[in-house]
């Protein structure tokens, strides 16, 4: 007698759907950047006039930013929802390809920002010297970034000149600035708009505001990670799905 199999609940399907879906961009995410940086790398700029260059490298730092906040999604668990293993290790992948940061270190930190907003707990606020975008920003990256980590860049990036022969000049550009480029995407848009104070102060309990903007703007901005006041409400709605919360709101 053949055994009937057992239907899936709903619930399951749920996961199952979410997960589906979560794991595809990601891969889709990481595919595209690694494509994209690989034909960079390879080409000959001296082809390329000052508007296709400029085009190149924020094209590059958008797929950067798109590997960071994969990265911010599995750490609140919402990338591979059905095995909590295979997501950890597409954040931890994703913020290696990002620039060699460690994960466990982040999401601790991360946590430790959602339980205590625009706080002297919270690790990405300032010191409440460090107000001012770029004095903040420093103060932010100098937190996170480590000798091991500028090490293990200077090995690759010579590594990849004279072992691989890449023109520097296109490491440089399609490499290294668009990197950079994110970090003040993601700063700007995900720390400094949202969580410095308000003229009327803090709103309880987040301590976080949205910046209003149309979903297309806020998705080639940073993800529709300007959606913030959305995102710590809901720390576990995926960032493509943070429109429909901001729609809801309104």
């Amino acid at each position: 007698m053949i055994e009937q199999l057992e239907k899936p609940t709903g619930h399951q399907l749920k996961l199952f759907t979410a997960s589906t879906t979560g794991i595809l961009i990601a891969l889709v995410i990481i595919a595209t950047w690694l494509t994209s940086l690989i034909l960079l790398l390879s080409v000959d700029i001296s082809h390329f006039n000052i508007l296709t260059l400029s085009l190149a490298v924020l094209w590059q730092a958008f797929l950067y930013t798109g590997l960071f906040i994969t990265t911010h999604d599995a750490m609140h668990g919402v990338v591979f929802p059905a095995n909590n293993k295979i997501n950890h290790f597409i954040g931890s992948l994703c913020l290696t390809l990002y620039g060699f940061l460690p994960y466990e270190k982040l999401l601790k930190k991360h946590w430790m920002h959602h339980h205590n907003p625009a706080s002297e707990k919270d690790p990405d606020f300032h010191d409440g010297e460090h107000k001012n975008f770029f004095a903040w920003y420093f103060y932010f990256m100098k937190s996170y970034s480590s000798w091991g980590q500028m090490l293990i860049i200077t090995i690759i990036y010579n590594s990849a000149s004279f072992i691989l022969h890449i023109p520097k000049t296109n490491l440089t550009l399609f490499w290294a600035i668009p990197a950079l480029i994110s970090s003040l995407q993601l700063f700007y848009f995900g720390t400094f708009l949202p969580h410095r104070e308000p003229k009327d102060g803090y709103s309880e309990p987040h301590r976080a505001k949205t910046i209003p903007s149309p979903v297309w703007w806020s998705f080639l901005t940073c993800y529709h990670f300007g959606y913030h006041e959305e995102h710590h409400e809901s720390p576990h709605v995926p960032w493509w799905q943070l429109p429909d919360v901001h729609m809801l709101k309104r």
